[in-house]
Order: C-alpha cells, then sequence, then structure tokens
C-alpha cells in the first residue's frame, strides 16, 4: 500500500503544482471567477490519481481484491499528495510571484460590489485553506472511488 500511495500521491502531487501553477501565471488576464472555475478543474484532474492508485492496488498488488476501509485509506493518502502541491504553489504565489494578490483580491471585490470589511489573510492561511479544499474534495473523490472500485 505504503508504495503505491507514494506512487500515485507524487503524480497528483506533480499534476496539481503544475497545473496550478500554469493557471496562475498563465491567467494572470483572467478573472477571479474564471481563475477560481480553472483551479476547481485542476484539483479533480490532480485528484484524479485517487481513483487510478486505489485501482492499481486492486488489480496490481492486492489480486483483483480491495476492501473499502482499504481503499479509501489509500484515497485519503493521495488526496493528501495533492493538497500538499496546492498548498506548496499557492504559498509560492502569493509570496514570490504574486505578493499583492490579496491586494488585487481586495480592490477586485470592492469593484465588484462587495462593500465593509473585508478580511484580508497571510500567504499562510491561503495555503492551508487550499491544502484543506482539497483534501476535502480529496475525501469525496476517495468515497466514490472506494464505493466504486471496493471487491472483496
Amino acid at each position: 500500500m505504503k508504495t503505491t500511495v507514494i506512487k500515485f500521491g507524487i503524480y497528483g502531487l506533480l499534476t496539481a503544482a503544475l497545473l496550478f501553477l500554469a493557471a496562475l501565471v498563465l491567467g494572470k488576464e483572467l478573472s477571479f471567477s474564471t481563475q477560481e472555475v480553472i483551479g476547481y478543474i485542476s484539483m479533480v484532474v490532480s485528484l484524479s490519481f485517487v481513483f487510478f492508485g486505489i485501482k492499481s492496488y486492486r488489480d496490481k498488488v492486492n489480486n483483483g481484491n480491495v476492501s473499502f476501509g482499504k481503499a479509501f485509506t489509500i484515497g485519503i493518502l493521495i488526496s493528501l499528495f495533492a493538497g500538499l502541491g496546492f498548498g506548496i504553489v499557492d504559498y509560492i504565489y502569493t509570496t514570490v510571484i504574486n505578493p499583492d494578490f490579496m491586494e488585487q483580491y481586495i480592490e477586485t471585490m470592492r469593484s465588484q460590489g462587495h462593500e465593509g470589511e473585508i478580511p484580508t489573510y497571510s500567504s499562510g492561511f491561503l495555503a492551508l485553506i487550499m491544502f484543506l479544499t482539497v483534501a476535502v474534495i480529496g475525501i469525496i473523490i476517495s468515497l466514490l472511488s472506494a464505493l466504486v472500485l471496493k471487491k472483496s
């Protein structure tokens, strides 16, 4: 199980990092809402390795069998790798590539008519939120994949 998690986890991490970084760097001129949609698509693509990791473990390592619990555990662990990839790139983006991101975001929110106090967050907190977002989506994908792929 460890080898499968590490292998597919690294695939998910690298895919997450590359897609998220590409979307941030190449999509600078896009609206925040468009960037958000691209970000969620990137999350789902990087989390597709959850399904493939569980399937690989079931078919190649465990002789065609995997319990729901084992499949779900593998999926969550792979999801954490992908979340780490998104978190790292988010942190790098908001500290190195675009340190003015928070100010630009607040300005965009105000220009769209959002009044009142708009909270500001540190780069570390934004990276944590990104990690947790990917982890929660990963739990959902792990649950669905475990249900589809379980075989006793």
